[in-house]
């Protein structure tokens, strides 16, 4: 990776992190995929266009106060603004990943943009768009309803986020 694609990657964990209220939470946490690397397209099979199946995470070691874990899943490039793919809480604190097109045993899925309580893959209007997956490290369990939004999942975490992770990945609407 170059110089100018690690400036690129840095002002966007910036811009994601404070975008949705969390810059001042501590990077600390590794989340990445087998199914591309950082920064590259993310294959068709996990668009809405393919399988539309959620890609396997892997994480890294989170803080010993976590007692759960958050994944979201997002677009700050769609043209209405941050548009949510994914919305997972409640992992439990030891999970170190999630396989593919699977959610672990007690996790809550929110409801994400589309209107669904599940992962839906890339589907830029147009042009080419980054899709960002995170991970928080939370000090508590919530107790948010699944089917909740974004707003409600945020607010939820607000105070209580320990680390947190990120990786992205691209998606053209020419793919």
């Amino acid at each position: 990776m170059d110089m100018r694609c690690l400036w690129c990657l840095a002002f966007c964990v910036l811009l994601v992190a404070s975008r949705i209220g969390f810059a001042d939470e501590p990077l600390n946490v590794s989340i990445s995929t087998p199914a591309f690397s950082q920064g590259d397209p993310i294959p068709v099979e996990y668009a809405k266009k393919g399988q539309n199946i959620s890609p396997e995470l892997r994480f890294g070691t989170v803080p010993a106060s976590t007692k759960s874990l958050v994944v979201i899943v997002d677009d700050l490039d769609a043209p209405t603004g941050i548009w949510n793919h994914w919305l997972v809480w409640n992992l439990p604190p030891d999970t170190t990943s999630i396989p593919e097109g699977k959610v672990p045993a007690g996790a809550v899925q929110g409801k994400n943009s589309f209107g669904n309580t599940s992962y839906d893959g890339p589907v830029p209007p147009s042009g080419t768009h980054h899709y960002f997956f995170h991970l928080f490290a939370l000090d508590t369990t919530l107790s948010l309803p699944a089917g909740s939004d974004r707003a409600a999942l945020d607010a939820a975490m607000k105070g209580h986020i320990v680390g947190k992770g990120v990786t992205f990945g691209v998606y053209s609407a020419s793919q």
